[in-house]
C-alpha cells in the first residue's frame, strides 16, 4: 500500500495499541512487544508473522524516543548503560545467527515460566518489604543473555534485564530508564538488515498506526517512571511481568 494511501479511521485501533503498549513499556521498562503482539493477534486478528514484523520495525523508533525522553528526565545511569549496551548488542547478534537454525518456540515457554516466577517474587518483595537500593553487580552477562533471548525469541530484553536488575536492588527509576535507552541500540542492531530489505513504504497501514501511538506515549512513559514511587514500581513491574509471561506460557502449552 502506498505510504499516503490509508484511512485514518482504520489506523485508530493500531494507534491505540501502540500507545497503550509504549506507555507501559516506557514506565516499567518492558512489555511493548508482548502487549503489542498479544493485542494485534488476539484482538485485532493480525496474522502472527505480520504482527511480529510490524512490532519489530516500530520498536526501532519508539525505543529511540523513549531513550531520549528518559535522558531528559535524568532516568539513566551512565555506568549501568555502558555495561549493558555493548554486551546486549553482542548477544543480539549471537541470538540472530546462532538460533536461526533452532526452534525458539520450544525454548520460549521455559523462559516465560522463569519470568513468571520472577514477577511473583517482585510482587512479594514490593508488598512485603520497602526496597533496599544497592548497586547491581551482575550487569554485562545479563545484557548478553537479554540481547540473545530478545533476538532469538522476538522479545525478552525488558522482562529479562529489568526484572533481574531490580532483584539485585538497583534503583527502579534508573533501571527502567537505562534499560529502555540501551534497548534502542539493541533493536537497531537486530533490525538493521530487516528494515533495509523492507523499505520505508512498509510503514504504511497498521505499522504506521503502531508507530504514531508509540511515539505519542514514549514521553509520557518516561515522565511516569520518574514520578512513580520505588515500591509502586516494583509492584507494577511484578504484575505486568507475571501476567504477560503467564499468558505466553498458557498460549504455548494451553
Amino acid at each position: 500500500m502506498p505510504f499516503g494511501d490509508f484511512d485514518l479511521a482504520a489506523l485508530l485501533p493500531f494507534i491505540a495499541v501502540g500507545f497503550a503498549a509504549q506507555l507501559v513499556d516506557g514506565a516499567l521498562g518492558m512489555a511493548f512487544g508482548v502487549i503489542s503482539n498479544t493485542l494485534l493477534v488476539g484482538v485485532l486478528g493480525v496474522p502472527p508473522a505480520h504482527a511480529s514484523q510490524r512490532v519489530h520495525i516500530v520498536e526501532v523508533f519508539t525505543t529511540g524516543v523513549s531513550g531520549l525522553s528518559h535522558l531528559l528526565h535524568r532516568n539513566i545511569d551512565g555506568k549501568l548503560f555502558v555495561h549493558l549496551v555493548v554486551p546486549g548488542m553482542v548477544g543480539g547478534f549471537a541470538g540472530a545467527y546462532v538460533l536461526s537454525s533452532l526452534d525458539a518456540a520450544v525454548v520460549k515457554p521455559f523462559v516465560l515460566l522463569y519470568l513468571t516466577s520472577i514477577g511473583l517474587y517482585l510482587l512479594w518483595r514490593g508488598f512485603m518489604y520497602p526496597p533496599k537500593l544497592k548497586e547491581a553487580k551482575l550487569v554485562a552477562p545479563l545484557g548478553l543473555i537479554g540481547g540473545f533471548l530478545d533476538a532469538a525469541g522476538g522479545g525478552g530484553w525488558g522482562p529479562v534485564v529489568t526484572s533481574n536488575l531490580l532483584i539485585q536492588g538497583a534503583e527502579p527509576r534508573k533501571v527502567v530508564g537505562t534499560v529502555s535507552a540501551a534497548e534502542f541500540f539493541l533493536t537497531v542492531t537486530i533490525s538493521a538488515s530487516f528494515i533495509w530489505h523492507l523499505g520505508i513504504e512498509k510503514l504504511a497501514g497498521a505499522t504506521l498506526g503502531l508507530l504514531i501511538g508509540g511515539l505519542l506515549a514514549a514521553p509520557l512513559g518516561a515522565w511516569a517512571a520518574k514520578h512513580f514511587p520505588a515500591k509502586q514500581m516494583l509492584i507494577l513491574v511484578g504484575i505486568v511481568l507475571t501476567l504477560t509471561s503467564a499468558y505466553g506460557v498458557w498460549s504455548a502449552w494451553g
